[in-house]
């Protein structure tokens, strides 16, 4: 036990080859982050986008193009038909050249989007395929996908994992499928702990998207293990204290 202890490896930011993008939709949090030189991107969704009370689409999208405007950021369609999907993106695509568009793998109604994806990237749209869990799907965008503009595809790795499958063999297999296609990449989404930051960097992958809460977790990369225990130990004495427990 004190030889694996010993022999664990402390983990550093420093040497990170996957980019890790911030994922929120908090205009303040991620001009602030925008400040860390980890962070290389942004993505958003309607999810997030509801969560924080925003009620103008365009307006906030336009809001954070104008901020960052040297960042990759990716804004999701909401439509649920192929015409309006099409529309859609190619409305979100005139907001930056830094803008890619969201658009998820499938329809509510389990119809590909496959002709959307293709129709994007061979009139030059940047896309990010979203919502993606296995590797048959990685399979198909990437055909949607062959010989257009860049592309990322996200498959979301926290939800595998919510299921209880380990996705680490996925997110290879998918590196894997992704390989033959210069100019697409792929995104660890939905972490759901700090950690898988270092498992997608161990592997590869090419981009990591992460919440703002995870996100402020960074500073305790590599503290030392007795500290953080000393820290806990604190922590439960200051809050006993402050709630006036007694025995």
């Amino acid at each position: 036990m004190i030889e694996a202890e010993s022999a664990t490896i402390v983990p550093a930011l420093a040497g990170l080859r996957v980019k890790v993008f911030g994922d929120g939709a908090d205009l303040a949090g991620i001009v602030a982050l925008a400040r860390n030189p980890l962070i290389r991107g942004f993505t958003t969704n309607p999810t997030l986008m509801n969560k924080a009370g925003i009620t103008d689409y365009e307006a906030f999208a336009r809001d954070i193009v104008a901020a960052i405007p040297e960042y990759p950021i990716s804004f999701e369609v909401f439509a649920d038909d192929n015409t309006e999907m099409l529309r859609q993106a190619r409305k979100i695509a005139t907001w930056g050249e830094n803008v890619y568009v969201k658009i998820p793998v499938t329809n509510t109604k389990r119809e590909t989007t496959a002709p959307v994806i293709r129709a994007l990237t061979s009139e030059g749209t940047k896309v990010n395929v979203t919502a993606l869990m296995t590797v048959a799907q990685v399979r198909d965008v990437c055909e949607a996908l062959r010989g257009g503009a860049p592309a990322c595809v996200s498959v979301f790795a926290g939800r595998i994992a919510d299921t209880g499958r380990d996705p680490l063999p996925i997110m290879r297999d998918a590196l894997a499928v992704i390989a033959p296609h210069p100019g697409v990449e792929l995104i660890w989404a939905s972490p759901r702990e700090l950690l898988n930051i270092f498992h997608a960097d161990s592997i590869g992958t090419h981009i990591i998207t992460v919440t703002h809460d995870v996100l402020a977790k960074l500073a305790l990369v590599g503290k030392e293990l007795d500290e953080y225990s000393l820290d806990t130990v604190k922590m439960f004495a200051n809050d006993a204290a402050k709630a006036g427990f007694t025995l």
